[in-house]
């Protein structure tokens, strides 16, 4: 019969699982395993107590502190050691689950317990005191300047792949036993961690310092979202020296360099200055000699890099929301904020310094994270706007914003209305000053928080501080990125212009300084283009971020308009201050944003775009709202990325065919910006408004097309007849026929350099240098051919169409006779002698196409005489002592009839240069019959007789009215000494007005006289002769 194994006492169990926790006997053993120590000194001192030799809880620590502290052969250094202890308690843990006797049970894992929680808090110790346990083998581990825990932090957060799409290269740590690290920052209090910890955050920064998106940062970054995971490892975090260093020195890349989250944020994909360039090399690795690789490899490149920055994106927003959400680091955070955005302030200028701002990698990263905080609250309905404050703006000393430009009201206005604002908050009522107020501001960020100790008793809520930095970040970050990548592509076009002018000369005469130059050019157009791809691969295929910023923009749009009283027209009168003093960038960033969103595929996907259509309608034309012209402008650059036939995107139809207020005011408000940007007070104004008018051209082309906008402009054209659309098409003739007249010449002198470049011969007698300054002339004089010609057939093009239906602006007094000199000057171009010096090789490559220009021309010619019904188009055309010749009409028709122009409109314009040959002539008798006029009947302008003479108010000189209204409309001034002079300054001059009508009709009659005395005398010689 078999014996029973005899049942252990509860002493002798636990003695058994605290020897195999903490690898020591108080008896010699022949135990093989190394690692077990005799602690033969301890036994002796239990005995000579008088107690058993067996482990227990109570001399537990006794027992630890002894393995520690003494040296012991092929001893385990003491945190690998301790760290073991608690993996072998973690394996008796789980054996003890499987006890029958359930008493049994619960007293061992109590031991069990007791054991995991004494070596974690010999851990603690251990690491904050190096130096108390271990000597010999061990003093170098101990004073290694990493700390000894990292490896184990992590193991924690290990992950099977790392770095860029493959398994990482860096050290995957040690796995710690399940439930250490949590213990070990979970309980326990913070004067014993915070040096732990703050070693652990340096480490964990120094492992990242200028890692690029290539690089293995997602460990580090796993570990820091774990370590803030404890609010003991968050506190620590905002409390350490580095988490926002102090003093005036401190710019924007030493904040970026130095702070603990800094390195993290300038992991990026994006090119930066070549002192913090990051490593792996994204640009070389990914995109070197990319015109080379397969689609599938860059799209593979492009997938992975967005993949890689969204995971950096949604841990990064992940530690700061941890943040945030504690009241007891909130404020640090927002205060490392505040002073980012207030350090970086000159990321905006044109020219960065970038050693003294930070990277555009950390603040597009930041501009992720910073809408990924803001997503709480753009939600579609945005029904948490109204926790956005604006006096943040003026009041709020955490952000610098007063100093940027307003979208109306000036520096000394916006102070003006601080200071007589009855609402003001009692924090900021301490501000007598505001200009001092704003001085305060900017010493205060030197300090970190922005704030001073009066101004601390301002609360404003989380939204509304998260919504102002957004738009901060977004300004500094995105927006700015974009602008870069824009100049960026601008360089490489420009190289590329330049390479191709020096491969035309090494192909006619080689030399070694050609060679030379060819091949720095190629390199740098390769390390241009891998930049170039790098900006697209992190940003512009992102379409999720895209979204991202459009929603907030959205919400941007809403809250500004709220401020007039929402989507409605008319705006009220005068423009409330509080619009008037945001900063202009609000609505800049917006702009942008659309355009560069509208140029991407899919970009608009989603996108709710009615509030910004309200937006532009709106405000486009409203420069008592909005000052800036260029803004304006922008506006219609978004509404042209918008044009159906250019987008691809189907919604953006509805927004001009379907949407309220653009059926009603969108045309109106073209019109009249086209007119308010003659002036946009920049110094190269006068070549401004041909770009901007060209987006408004083509925009009013597609709206002419649409029968209700087509409606609209007939009726505006009427009720605005002596008004903005008289303006507009004043404005519209003089660009025609500079634009024209330019194009033309610029031909004339491109034929001159192309015979240059033929004469081979005399050609490669030049100089090099000559050559090289000759042919870049050559194709700038190309460029401005192209685009003057553009512009021209644009501006006659609208000429033509809008004169079939509305023909009565153009026949008005101040109108008619520039209109006339217009045509028979482009009549006298294209048919005139000098026709021929015109014909060019390739006229389509400059968009001249001379045979439809003078279709058009010839139709403006008869839509004006069909809509002639005073007869006064005729006299006009032949008034014209400059290109009006009877013969151009003939020649004009001859033309036509070859490139097959109908045949009825070319019956009319014969009728018309009839009709004007007669008028010539009857002009010419009446000039004989009025003989030598009076000075003071004659205009001080055109010296022509004036037949509604009014007085100028200020210069007190009298013009004819029609000359006058001609010149007002380009010029609101007296042309004699520059006083603001409108059109109903205009005093009449009845008295003058009454001698000049009698001067003529004497004149009428004294050759009516005449002319019957001569008919008399010829009648009495004939009766003589017979």
């Amino acid at each position: 019969m078999a014996t029973s194994k005899p049942q252990r006492s509860p002493q002798e169990v636990e003695d058994i699982i605290l020897r195999k926790i903490f690898l020591v006997t108080l008896a010699e053993s022949a135990d093989t395993d190394s690692r077990i120590v005799y602690l033969e000194l301890t036994a002796a001192e239990i005995l000579s107590e008088g107690n058993n030799l067996m482990l227990s809880r109570d001399l537990m620590e006794r027992v630890l502190i002894d393995r520690l502290s003494g040296s012991f052969q092929s001893a385990e250094p003491p945190l690998q050691y301790l760290i073991g202890c608690y993996r072998r308690a973690y394996d008796e843990g789980k054996k003890i689950t499987s006890m029958k006797d359930k008493n049994l049970r619960l007293e061992m894992e109590i031991v069990v317990k007791q054991a995991k929680k004494l070596t974690v808090s010999y851990c603690r110790i251990h690491l904050a005191n190096p130096e108390l346990f271990g000597s010999g083998n061990f003093d170098n581990i101990s004073k290694s300047n990493v700390s000894l825990l990292l490896p184990y932090v992590f193991g924690e957060v290990a992950s099977t792949v790392d770095g860029f799409g493959g398994v990482g290269t860096s050290n995957k740590g040690i796995k710690p036993p399940p439930g250490f690290i949590e213990e070990f920052f979970r309980d326990s209090d913070f004067d014993s961690l915070d040096p732990i910890l703050k070693q652990l955050y340096e480490d964990l920064r120094g492992s990242v310092l200028q890692v690029s998106a290539l690089g293995n940062f997602q460990q580090p970054l796993r570990a820091l979202m774990l370590l803030v995971s404890f609010p003991i490892g968050a506190k620590s975090l905002v409390n350490h020296p580095w988490w926002l260093r102090k003093g005036d020195s401190l710019n924007g890349r030493a904040i970026e360099m130095t702070s603990i989250l800094g390195p993290f944020f300038h992991v990026s994909a994006l090119p930066d200055h070549t002192t913090f360039k990051s490593l792996p090399d994204v640009g070389q690795q990914c995109f070197s000699e990319a015109s080379t690789r397969r689609p599938a490899d860059l799209l593979s490149s492009f997938t992975t890099i967005k993949t890689v920055m969204n995971n950096l994106y949604d841990s990064l927003s992940q530690v700061l929301l941890t943040l945030l959400k504690s009241t007891e680091t909130r404020e640090n955070v927002l205060e490392y904020l505040a002073e980012v955005i207030n350090k970086n302030s000159s990321r905006a200028h044109l020219e960065v310094d970038y050693m003294s701002c930070a990277s555009s990698g950390m603040f597009v990263n930041l501009s992720a994270v910073m809408l990924r905080l803001c997503e709480p609250f753009l939600d579609a309905n945005l029904t948490k706007r109204e926790k956005i404050d604006p006096k943040y703006v003026f009041y709020g000393n955490r952000l610098i914003l007063r100093p940027y430009t307003a979208l109306h009201a000036s520096e000394g206005e916006v102070v003006e209305w601080i200071n007589k604002d009855p609402g003001k908050d009692k924090s900021a009522a301490q501000y007598s000053d505001v200009q001092n107020h704003m001085l305060q501001s900017h010493k205060a960020t030197s300090s970190g928080s922005g704030q001073s100790s009066n101004a601390r008793n301002t609360k404003y809520l989380f939204i509304c501080e998260c919504f102002f930095m957004t738009a901060r970040v977004l300004n500094l970050g995105l927006l700015k990125t974009f602008s870069d990548f824009k100049l960026l592509v601008q360089d490489i076009s420009r190289r590329e212009d330049t390479l191709s002018t020096l491969k035309a000369l090494q192909g006619q005469s080689p030399s070694p300084q050609l060679e030379l130059g060819i091949s720095h050019l190629e390199k740098e157009i390769e390390l241009y283009s891998q930049k170039k791809l790098c900006y697209e691969a992190q940003i512009l295929r992102d379409g999720d971020f895209i979204q991202r910023a459009l929603s907030f923009y959205r919400l941007m749009v809403v809250w500004l308009v709220s401020m007039v009283g929402g989507f409605k027209m008319p705006l009220p009168k005068d423009c409330p201050m509080e619009f008037a003093c945001m900063p202009e960038h609000f609505i800049e960033d917006a702009m942008e944003l659309l355009i560069i969103a509208s140029r991407l595929p899919r970009g608009l996907d989603g996108v709710v775009l009615d509030d910004f259509m309200n937006l532009i309608i709106m405000f486009m034309a409203s420069p008592e709202y909005i000052k800036n012209p260029f803004l304006r402008a922008k506006m219609v650059e978004v509404l042209n990325c918008w044009i159906p036939r250019r987008s691809g995107f189907s919604v953006t139809a509805s927004l001009f065919e379907g949407h309220r207020l653009s059926l009603e005011y969108l045309v109106r408000n073209l019109l009249k910006l086209y007119v308010d940007i003659e002036f946009t007070g920049s110094h190269n104004q006068f070549y401004d408004k041909f770009n901007i008018r060209h987006n408004i051209a083509e925009l009013l082309e597609y709206l002419w097309q649409v029968p209700s906008h087509r409606n609209a402009w007939r009726q505006i054209a009427k009720e605005e007849e002596k008004g903005v659309y008289l303006n507009f098409l004043n404005f519209l003739i003089n660009d025609s026929i500079f634009l024209l007249d330019e194009s033309l010449n610029k031909i004339l002198e491109l034929k001159e350099l192309e015979a240059e470049m033929a004469n081979v011969v005399e050609w490669e007698r030049r100089p090099a240098q000559e050559r090289e300054e000759r042919t870049r002339l050559f194709r700038s004089q190309e460029n401005i051919i192209q685009i003057d010609m553009k512009l021209a057939n644009e501006g006659v093009s609208m000429l033509a169409y809008t004169s079939e239906q509305i023909a009565a602006p153009f026949l008005l007094p101040e109108m008619v006779e520039r209109v006339a000199s217009m045509l028979n000057y482009f009549l006298l171009q294209l048919v005139g002698p000098q026709r021929k010096s015109l014909s060019l090789k390739d006229p389509e490559k400059y968009e001249f196409r001379p045979k439809q220009l003078l279709k058009q021309i010839v139709r403006i010619y008869v839509h004006l005489a069909r809509g002639d019904v005073k007869n006064i188009f005729p006299a006009a055309i032949s008034k014209d002592g400059r290109s009006y010749n009877e013969q151009l009409f003939g020649a004009a028709a001859d033309v036509l009839r070859r490139i097959g122009e109908d045949g009825s409109v070319i019956h009319e314009f014969i009728d018309l240069g009839a009709r004007a040959k007669v008028a010539a002539t009857e002009a010419m008798d009446t000039e004989e019959a009025l003989g030598e006029i009076p000075d003071e009947f004659l205009d001080p302008i055109q010296y022509t007789l004036m037949k509604d003479p009014v007085l100028l108010p200020s210069s007190k000189i009298t013009v004819d009215r029609p000359v006058i209204q001609r010149h007002l409309l380009s010029d609101s001034t007296d042309p004699f000494n520059r006083s603001h002079l409108t059109a109903d300054m205009l005093i009449p001059n009845i008295e003058l007005k009454a001698r000049i009508e009698e001067f003529v009709r004497s004149q009428e009659s004294k050759k009516r006289l005449q002319s019957e005395k001569g008919v008399i005398h010829t009648s009495n010689e004939e009766m003589l002769i017979e």
